[in-house]
């Protein structure tokens, strides 16, 4: 039984959203099942898919808070 875990930041995909829509959820969970059935032969109802948002104070990037990553590099030219 295999289980995905997708982490997705909660910035949204679209101005003025927030989080992944339900259909974005659904298509996400769709293709990663498809994924292994096509390469493993693991069957769908076999696979779970459990899909985690991520608010951006929870994750980091170059050794830094994702936010004060993103301003220092706004302010480097280039």
């Amino acid at each position: 039984m295999p289980i995905v875990t997708i982490q997705v930041t909660r910035e949204g995909n679209k101005p003025g959203t927030n989080a992944v829509t339900p259909e974005e959820k659904a298509q996400l969970i769709k293709g990663a099942s498809e994924l292994l059935l096509n390469v493993l032969n693991k069957p769908l109802e076999a696979t779970f898919v459990v899909i985690q948002e991520v608010e951006t104070e929870n994750w980091g990037w170059g050794g830094l808070p994702v936010d004060e990553y993103r301003r220092q590099k706004a302010k480097k030219p280039g």
